[in-house]
């Protein structure tokens, strides 16, 4: 099970805020729906879960999505970021 937290994939923040690829991949300002729609598309089985607030900014509940995947963290979240570029347009 992997964690994903719309920070991981938010081209706003630096790395030590919780960016976790590229700024390229990145989008902006991505959400909990955003993150949803793009793993559903892609087939992924997952568990939203939008009250949990992310530690580094424990003061702001962005939610988090719980998801099945067999490969690295850094590979799910790049590809959840491209599907949601591509949606975006």
């Amino acid at each position: 099970m992997i964690t994903i937290w719309p920070q991981y994939l938010d081209k706003e923040l630096s790395l030590s805020q919780g960016r976790k690829i590229s700024k390229e991949d990145a989008v902006k300002d991505p959400s909990i729906s955003d993150i949803e729609r793009a793993l559903k598309r892609l087939g992924f089985t997952y568990e939203s879960e939008k009250d949990k607030a992310y530690p580094g900014k424990w003061y702001a509940k962005s939610g988090r999505v719980l998801v099945e995947y067999e490969g690295t963290k850094r590979e799910l979240i790049k590809e959840v970021s491209l599907k949601i570029k591509e949606i975006r347009g």
